[in-house]
């Protein structure tokens, strides 16, 4: 009797075809309501440190203008290399590369400026790439510098952010450096430096705006346009960023005012206020365009 009970009462030995699938549909439904809050927590993560970068670069515009009494300035054009004078780097009017390379040294980094040319232009600085978007990131092709730096083809360290602005009325102009005292408008009031657009489809290829690297000298590759409004990254077969400010972000990108504050802008910004907020000095208010 004893062993006829337990044989008819005794436990199972597993789960059955149909419990099993409803197991594994139910940890795909528990899964698929989970990834979208992991993928928003990592972004909120990669977005903290785009604007830890922007913080620093911000930092880094005002330690140039406390050591020299002026904001590094746009360069003079894509085809010149780091300038050095007594095997040190140039200054001010005398510095044909961009402001990439005229802040290294405020980015602890002084030490790639201080390697040469070769160096400075092949290297990848960190601060200067927005996780969202790519890793620190070269891409290399024949020298075309005047005068060529190698002969060969050389790497150039690339950036994921632009100074304004293309028009010569940010802060950032060409040739000649700018001081605390042309920001008319107000530092509070006016873009320093922020993300640029790209076109995601050609990342880690040389193209339009994004292969000279961020040692360029008024590029677009280092500097933007604040007269037509930001966008997001495409991701076509052709086009570039069409020299316009933008991001990786889904909604917004991110810029550094010239008071050295970070701040988020939506790509729905009215384009007459962003165009107000690149000008140092056109005396118009800029409302309600900053997070």
């Amino acid at each position: 009797m004893l062993r006829h009970d337990s044989i008819r009462y005794g436990g199972r030995g597993g789960f059955t075809l149909i419990e099993l699938l409803v197991v594994i549909a139910v940890i795909g439904v528990l899964v698929s309501l989970l990834m979208p809050a992991v993928q928003s927590a990592r972004e909120a993560a990669r977005r903290i440190e785009c604007q830890n970068h922007l913080k620093q670069i911000g930092l880094a515009f005002h330690g140039h203008h406390d050591a020299f009494g002026f904001f590094p300035s746009g360069g003079w054009q894509w085809s010149d290399a780091p300038t050095y004078l007594d095997d040190k780097p140039a200054v001010g009017e005398k510095q044909k590369a961009g402001w990439g390379f005229q802040i290294l040294r405020f980015l602890e980094s002084g030490n790639v400026a201080a390697a040469g040319p070769v160096e400075a232009v092949s290297t990848p600085v960190p601060t200067f790439f927005c996780p969202t978007r790519r890793s620190p990131s070269t891409v290399t092709y024949a020298d075309n510098y005047e005068p060529p730096l190698t002969g060969e083809p050389i790497a150039r360290a690339l950036c994921d952010y632009a100074a304004s602005n293309r028009e010569q009325t940010g802060v950032v102009r060409r040739f000649t450096p700018l001081q605390f005292a042309d920001v008319v408008d107000g530092t509070s009031n006016t873009l320093m430096v922020g993300e640029k657009r790209l076109n995601r489809r050609f990342l880690g290829q040389p193209q339009d705006d994004d292969n000279e690297g961020y040692t360029a000298g008024w590029n677009e590759d280092t500097i933007r346009r604040t007269d037509a409004p930001p966008l997001p990254d495409l991701s076509l077969p052709v086009g570039d960023g069409d020299r316009r400010f933008g991001s990786s972000h889904p909604g917004t990108f991110q810029v550094v005012l010239a008071d050295g504050s970070v701040r988020g802008l939506t790509y729905s910004i009215d384009p007459t206020m962003f165009e107000r907020l690149g000008n140092r000095s056109d005396g118009q208010p800029v409302v309600d365009v900053l997070e």
